[in-house]
Parts: structure tokens; C-alpha cells; sequence
């Protein structure tokens, strides 16, 4: 497992991806989970049950369909909202990496329609089981049989070549230990003109080795995350194109909120005069592989993000 006494010491990817198996396995079978930790079945569970929707409602999910999805799907896991940036279309076959309990699955799935289908894949059977567990519930409130869950690693993905339209993640690839194989998993399965629409967390400027090695602050996805330049890098390397990387450092006003433990814990290991906001970034990220035909509503999309602006010019912002 990783340690957090010898800062120089680089973890072994399956170390890695043991604790953050193990972590979020945790965070599976206890109600009422959140970004800093888990929440007990106990008293305090309807506290972080409203957090979780809170959390959902800063990040633009609507209260409505946040309140009908299947118990536990919303687990205020989320950095961003991929499912509002992506302009889901009626047949689209969609993907989504790290799916947890099915949280954006289960929100994508009526967007894309009869005629389409939305893949969860994650690498912790806990969260499978969670997920899988509320498909009844979706198929009884939405008359739909278009989602699935399926066991698996996002840097070796279980999906065909060439065979989705879209691809979704929440928070996820900063827990990758080889990102730029992600990224390469995401170009592969891709369709020509398929697109990305990623919300993670990465980093302003690189954090202090202590935090880096910090397993709570790996599990609550800081610890793993990259700089935005290396973010662009593996995205671009992977062949992909039309790459817009928008930070939303606001993110961070309601990181935790009402659990602060992480947060402090990074603090105490900052330089003086600095905090976690001159850090960690929140980061929506828009790609499309190259070939295909670009449907009018990703090129409205990619217009409007651009226009709305990343206030970091070039580096962030194509």
C-alpha cells in the first residue's frame, strides 16, 4: 500500500490502484458517501445524503433528476457535470469511465433514447454492485433498457474498438497511476468524430511532495492529479483533437463542504501564504477524434465554451 513517511518514493501503479480500489470500495458499501471520506449509517447519514444533492445542484445538475435517480447513485463524488458539456443525442452509444453507482449513467441514459445506450465501467466490484443494484429503479421510472455496468479498468478498457460516440467521466482519471494510457483506451474505443467530455481535477502548479504522497488526498482525488499542461499533453498525444481544457478553480469554494478533513490535512503541508485554491483546479475537457462527421450540436458546444472563456489564454483554451 502506499505510505505517506517517504514523500521521494514513487508508488507502484498496482499499489495505487489497490488503495484507490480498496478506498472507494469503502466508499461503496457506506451511505451517504462523499469526496472527503465516507459517511456511516448512523444519524448522520440524511446530513450527507442533502450534501451529496447539494454538492450536485453547485455543479448544475438539476434537483429533479438528481432526486429521481436510484438510492445511492449520487454519492458527491462529482468535480464537474461531463453530461451538460457532452450535447447527448438520441442513439448515441455513450461511455462513461469510473462510473461509480451510476451516478451520470443513469442521467444519460434518457437523453440518448430508446435508440441509444450509455456503459458504465469501473474498476471496484463494490461500486458495480452498487450500480447494477439500481437499474430496477431506473427501468421502472424511465421505461428504458439502454444502460449497463461492466467490471473493468479504465486503462484497459472492456469495449470494442472504434464503437462509442461518446465518452463521460467524473473525477476519475486523476486516480489513474498511467493516464496517458486512459487517454489512449478513450482514443481507441472512440468512433471517428467521436468526442470527450471529461470533468476532473487537476492542478494550477504541482503540489508539495507531502501532499503527492498522502494516501487520503490520492482517494479524494488531489493527490493524483496532474498540471493542466500535462493534462493537454496526454489528451493531444493520444491523437486526439479540437482539444478545449476550461479550469473552474471556483470548484474549490465548495470542495467538502461541511467536511472539511482533507482540505486541512493539505493545508498543514502548503507553503505559507498559499491554500488548496492556488492549487486544485476543477477541469472540463472537450476532444473529439479526428474523422467522422461533426454534428452541429458538439460544434455549438465547443463555440460556446470558447466564448464563455478559460481566463488562462493559450495554455487552457485552443
Amino acid at each position: 500500500m502506499l505510505h505517506a513517511s517517504n514523500p521521494t518514493t514513487v508508488p507502484d501503479p498496482h499499489d495505487v490502484r489497490s488503495t484507490v480500489r480498496q478506498g472507494y470500495g469503502a466508499i461503496a458499501v457506506h451511505t451517504g458517501s462523499g469526496c472527503c471520506g465516507t459517511g456511516t449509517k448512523d444519524a448522520t447519514v440524511p446530513l450527507m445524503i442533502d450534501r451529496a444533492v447539494r454538492t450536485a445542484e453547485s455543479l448544475g445538475y438539476q434537483r429533479d433528476d438528481v432526486a429521481a435517480l436510484p438510492e445511492g447513485a449520487n454519492m458527491g463524488l462529482s468535480c464537474g457535470n461531463p453530461g451538460a458539456i457532452a450535447a447527448l443525442s438520441a442513439g448515441e452509444l455513450v461511455l462513461d469511465l469510473g462510473s461509480g453507482g451510476g451516478f451520470d449513467v443513469f442521467l444519460a441514459g434518457p437523453r440518448v433514447g430508446a435508440t441509444g445506450r450509455v456503459i458504465g465501467v469501473d474498476m471496484t466490484p463494490q461500486m458495480i454492485d452498487k450500480a447494477r443494484a439500481g437499474v430496477a429503479h431506473y427501468r421502472q421510472r424511465t421505461g428504458l433498457n439502454n444502460v449497463e455496468f461492466r467490471l473493468g479498468e479504465i486503462e484497459h478498457l472492456p469495449v470494442a474498438d472504434a464503437s462509442v460516440d461518446v465518452v463521460l467521466s467524473n473525477c476519475v482519471i486523476n486516480l489513474s497511476p498511467d493516464k496517458p494510457a486512459v487517454w489512449r483506451e478513450i482514443a481507441r474505443v472512440l468512433r471517428p468524430g467521436g468526442r470527450v467530455a471529461v470533468s476532473d481535477v487537476a492542478l494550477l502548479r504541482p503540489l508539495p511532495a507531502a501532499v503527492r504522497s498522502m494516501v487520503e488526498a490520492l482517494v479524494g482525488c488531489v493527490a493524483g492529479a496532474v498540471t493542466v499542461d500535462e493534462y493537454r499533453e496526454a489528451v493531444e498525444a493520444a491523437g486526439l483533437t479540437n482539444v478545449t481544457l476550461t479550469p473552474k478553480p471556483h470548484f474549490m469554494d465548495g470542495l467538502c463542504a461541511g467536511n472539511d478533513s482533507l482540505l486541512a490535512s493539505i493545508v498543514e503541508h502548503l507553503p505559507a501564504g498559499t491554500g488548496p485554491k492556488d492549487f486544485i483546479t476543477s477541469l472540463d475537457v472537450m476532444a473529439r477524434k479526428p474523422g467522422g462527421a461533426v454534428s452541429l450540436a458538439t460544434l455549438a458546444t465547443v463555440a460556446a465554451s470558447k466564448e464563455a472563456g478559460c481566463g488562462c489564454g493559450p495554455t487552457c483554451c485552443s
